[in-house]
């Protein structure tokens, strides 16, 4: 079997969206049905049920899939035993955010092109919430997260940096920040707070340990979504500070002096255990952790 269409069922077993995996994988939705045709006609059996608004696996569909890994890691590992013992080729996929690309992974990507340049890096950025769901559902190898409050067992986790929780208001709307007395009123206050994710839940938990009932303006995907929607004066949003740091519309916004102090994130480079197994993982934790010094 094509080692492409492998990896393209691969993919759309871990996202179970085909739309997604188009998107990821740089081919049309059409295409991706089509080669799911031919793997069902090839096998003889149904690997997808599908209609129109979900997709799942059939039994058959996900013995296929730990087939479809199996053939992908000795297809790595026979690449590599073919290469030059300095001479690592394939490819790895990463997942993060966009301020992980502009803050992170500067120096560690540079040095990994030159010391392994046959090694292509698949990079797909999104919402640094969805980062830990991704690996654990194998559509990444590598991600930068933030550090959740239990450690995974499965997970391999490199500290890379430290950054507080902020609450952030608009500069030009200064009455977006309701007032009793002197503090804050947080139950009269307009939030605008993320879909899912460890700042959700800090400030979910601050709010439950106070007795707070939030008013909630929005549930965006993104932190970039949050200082946006700050900004334009719906409410007050949670953010880490490097990603405001980092951040066009960084002057739109304001941090609250007077607001709670939650648990800063720690941010770093995670991988599956399993992977450090993998030559070109382990070559590239070593790079980051050589570049980064940490």
């Amino acid at each position: 079997m094509d080692i492409h269409v492998l990896k393209l069922y691969k993919h759309l077993a871990a996202s179970l969206h085909f739309g997604r995996t188009s998107r990821a994988c740089n081919i049309t939705p059409s295409a991706l049905t089509r080669a799911v045709q031919r793997l069902e006609a090839e096998l003889g059996e149904r690997l997808l049920v599908r209609d129109n608004r979900s997709v799942g696996l059939t039994p058959a569909g996900e013995l296929f899939r730990k087939y479809a890994d199996d053939v992908l890691l000795r297809w790595d590992e026979l690449q590599n035993d073919l290469a030059r013992d300095d001479e690592l080729r394939g490819e790895i996929s990463l997942y993060c955010s966009v301020t992980a690309v502009f803050s992170i992974l500067p120096g560690i990507l540079s040095r990994f092109r030159k010391d392994y340049p046959r090694v292509h890096i698949n990079l797909s950025t999104g919402d640094a919430a969805r980062a830990l769901t991704k690996l654990f559902n194998n559509e990444a190898d590598l991600t930068i997260a933030a550090l959740p409050e239990k450690l995974p067992p499965q997970l391999e986790f490199m500290k890379t940096i430290e950054t507080p929780l902020v609450f952030i208001a608009p500069v030009d709307f200064k009455d977006t920040v309701v007032y009793s007395g002197k503090e804050i009123d947080w139950r009269q206050t307009p939030i605008v707070m993320a879909e899912q994710g460890l700042s959700r839940e800090r400030i979910e938990r601050w709010f439950r340990e106070n007795n707070i009932l939030p008013k909630i303006y929005a549930q965006v995907a993104g932190n970039e979504a949050i200082i946006a929607m700050v900004s334009l004066g719906c409410g007050v949003g949670i953010v880490p500070k490097l990603v405001l740091d980092k951040s066009p519309l960084k002057a739109k916004v304001e941090i609250l002096a007077q607001a709670p102090q939650l648990t800063p994130f720690t941010i770093g480079v995670c991988t599956v255990k399993k992977n450090m197994s993998n030559p070109k993982i382990k070559a590239f934790w070593e790079v980051a952790l050589r570049e980064g010094r940490w």
